[in-house]
């Protein structure tokens, strides 16, 4: 087994490197690794019912789809991930991997346990999330281990209001989450964390070789991050068809309904008790086939007078209504 050490920080290029190691890689592999702020989606979920668009924005929180299903996590260096790439694994067992990390929690005095369907728990609080996806014959398995996050980063991310968006993906389910640190006998870091998990579960495996990733591997990373994981339609674009349902009272009421699919709005309809100069399905058709995300949007109707449509109405208060 391969240990790669990684000391980067970027989420792009964290999951950039969980691919390469998956798809072109044939040893079986370990890493750890930290992410700066970020918010990875599950392959299976509407990012935009995930997030709370806001507080990302204001935070300077990176948004990044994984290739694994499973619920969206919040990512910062208070957080280390582990990941295990094999030939072969067991599709639906977490347990097999999630072993030597609870083996060194539990050294340490933590009382970690399996708990759920795919989840890691000290006295019934959620620690770790974890994920498995399978790629021509090649089985990978991640998880996150909460040590120190900023759980207020994590709630206002992560928070939306459930009214808002009637999507036909795949949900997360948010449990109760706690930091590990909270539970230790001796204080540590997070970097001292990440360091004493590398020496244990190294110790654990015994027959691992560390492996630096070489100037072609780079390379070939930085490929698919530039490809894939920097790029909108797959952050964005690949959600769900969904919903998008918001109000506001300027002047009159004013209520948007968008249907959005691959994360361009397919259809729109306003409504309301506002007045208006010009036809309003004028205004409905500049928003087909528009990214549903504000600088798309502002693009569209950077000359189109908004008040014309809905009097009474600025344009930067309607494209709030439009994303929320």
């Amino acid at each position: 087994m391969l240990y790669i050490s990684n000391q980067n920080t970027d989420a792009a290029f964290n999951l950039a490197l969980e691919e390469y190691l998956l798809t072109d890689k044939t040893e079986d592999i370990f890493m750890l690794w930290r992410n700066e702020r970020a918010i990875v989606v599950g392959i299976n979920q509407n990012t935009i019912s995930e997030i709370n668009i806001e507080k990302v924005r204001e935070k300077n929180v990176k948004v990044i789809r994984r290739l694994t299903g499973g619920g969206a996590v919040f990512h910062d260096l208070g957080n280390i991930n582990y990941t295990f790439i094999t030939k072969d694994g067991a599709f639906g067992d977490y347990s097999v991997y999630l072993e030597p990390v609870i083996k060194a929690l539990q050294a340490l005095g933590v009382n970690a346990e399996f708990s759920g369907r795919n989840d890691m728990t000290v006295n019934g609080m959620k620690i770790s999330g974890n994920a498995q996806c399978v790629k021509n014959g090649r089985f990978l398995q991640h998880g996150t281990i909460l040590f120190s996050a900023d759980m207020s980063d994590l709630t206002d991310t992560l928070n939306v209001n459930p009214l808002k968006i009637q999507d036909k993906g795949v949900k997360s389910i948010r449990s109760r989450v706690t930091n590990i640190a909270l539970y230790l006998k001796e204080q540590m870091t997070a970097v001292e964390f990440f360091a004493y998990l590398e020496k244990f579960i190294l110790a654990e495996y015994g027959d691992i070789t560390a492996h630096n990733l070489t100037e072609g591997e780079m390379k070939g990373i930085e490929e698919i991050k530039r490809e894939r994981y920097d790029t909108w339609e797959w952050n964005y674009g690949q959600s769900p068809a969904y919903t998008y349902k918001n109000a506001a009272y300027i002047n009159g009421m004013v209520e948007v309904y968008l249907n959005v699919a691959d994360g361009t709005v397919q259809n729109a309809k306003i409504y309301g008790d506002f007045f208006s100069k010009k036809d309003i399905k004028e205004l409905e058709n500049a928003l087909n086939n528009v990214r549903h995300e504000k600088f798309s949007i502002e693009e569209r109707l950077k000359d189109i007078d908004i008040s014309q449509y809905i009097s009474g109405i600025e344009g930067d208060e309607f494209i709030n209504i439009l994303i929320g």
